[in-house]
């Protein structure tokens, strides 16, 4: 009877902790409708509530029916941040992906300026105990590993001279994507107490660029 009893306990422990970790996905972003508009190439705007996909490209519409559409298919879309009230706008645009020919990719614009916009791409990254070392890798990564968890990743990306640059996230190379506006950078960044690898600090430090720039 003590036996089967902690059995018992374990295995709904077990399945408790399955459930949370299904809870947690449907936490992201990408993973919840949200009220917006998508702008198709065809000039028609299709209001609803949406759903990205920005691993494939492509956008889910949901209003009697569910409609699926590629970055090939759409200009841009928008969606209204739940959190805040805020609306997110995403635009289809020519992009080389590892080395590729140029295809349509959908890119967050944060902000934007006469001289440089900074976009992003949001991704999930799972998190694993691999052979003793621990790290964030990507979730496409096979092996031996035991699950940890899940965390909402960003890549940074530099529209500037008519190209779209991906930032590595390094210090160093902050500088060369933000060109002749080293010292009044590097002023402003330790004034506000500011990172070179976070999002809300790289808005801001792209948006202050823009102003040195007039």
């Amino acid at each position: 009877m003590k036996e089967s009893l902690i059995k018992a306990v374990f295995t709904l422990t077990l399945l408790f902790g399955v459930l949370l970790s299904l809870l947690a996905q449907n936490h992201f972003p990408s993973q919840i409708w949200h009220k917006g508009n998508i702008y198709g190439t065809d000039r028609q705007t299709y209001a609803g509530l949406v759903k990205y996909d920005l691993e494939n490209n492509l956008i889910q519409l949901q209003t009697e029916t569910i409609s699926t559409f590629t970055a090939s298919n759409v200009s841009h879309f928008e969606i209204h941040n739940a959190t805040n009230d805020g609306i997110r706008s995403f635009y289809s645009l020519p992009y080389k992906q590892n080395g590729n020919n140029e295809t349509l990719v959908f890119f967050e614009v944060l902000t934007e300026g006469n001289d440089i916009a900074l976009f992003c791409r949001e991704y999930i990254e799972t998190y694993y105990n691999n052979l003793g070392t621990r790290g964030w890798v990507s979730n496409h990564i096979m092996g031996a590993q035991k699950f940890t968890g899940y965390r909402l990743a960003f890549n940074y990306y530099f529209f500037k001279n008519g190209r779209i640059e991906r930032y590595s996230l390094k210090r160093k190379d902050l500088f060369a994507m933000l060109p002749r506006h080293d010292e009044e950078i590097d002023l402003f960044m330790r004034k506000n107490s500011l990172e070179h690898d976070r999002r809300r600090d790289l808005i801001r430090i792209t948006a202050y660029y823009n102003e040195l720039q007039h």
